[in-house]
């Protein structure tokens, strides 16, 4: 069985999960129109599919642990999941990270890791959590939507000049 629970200095190597690949099949495309958001997803053609992964982060537990929450998903004392928030100066705290383990996706761990956080945020007095999304990672964006997040913003500058040049960022907030 999964639990989650706030990562303390004792596990904190747990904050270096792993990054694992997610696959590439489309790009999620918002639209705002008067003052509402929808989106439609644009799939890849069959040769443009594949694969990403990003680099692996280097969280430094004593220097970001005071204005970080590090929330694990464990199987027994395996961290196989991971969500990391950060302090923000408005209402929302900053989902900064969430990532599952591929052999661990699908089975509820990514919602376990989204409720607990939300709890975090919530004990911190945010009224909920703002996190960003690629556009092409549709599963990630489709999954926030799912979660009962909605989209409240999206950047198409951010990558500009960089290797991730033509991607978007797209910005989802959850209250309750």
């Amino acid at each position: 069985m999964i639990e989650t629970r706030q990562i303390d200095a004792a596990h904190k190597r747990d904050i270096n999960l792993t990054n694992e690949p997610f696959a590439l099949t489309g790009r999620m495309v918002p639209a705002y129109r008067d003052k509402a958001w929808s989106y439609t997803v644009e799939p890849f053609a069959p040769e443009d599919v594949g694969e990403m992964c990003f680099p692996d982060e280097d969280y430094d537990y004593d220097a970001l642990s005071r204005d970080h929450v590090f929330i694990g998903a464990y199987d027994g004392e395996t961290c196989v999941g991971l969500a990391v928030l950060a302090e923000a100066w408005f209402k929302y705290m900053y989902l900064e990270d969430l990532k599952v383990r591929q052999d661990y996706r699908g089975q509820g761990v990514g919602k376990a890791l989204l409720e607990r956080a939300l709890e975090a945020a919530h004990g911190r007095n945010y009224s909920g959590l703002y996190t960003v999304g690629q556009d092409n990672n549709v599963a990630a964006c489709c999954f926030y939507l799912k979660m009962g997040f909605e989209i409240g913003g999206f950047d198409n500058r951010a990558y500009r000049g960089t290797a991730q040049e033509g991607k978007a960022d797209i910005t989802f907030y959850l209250d309750r």
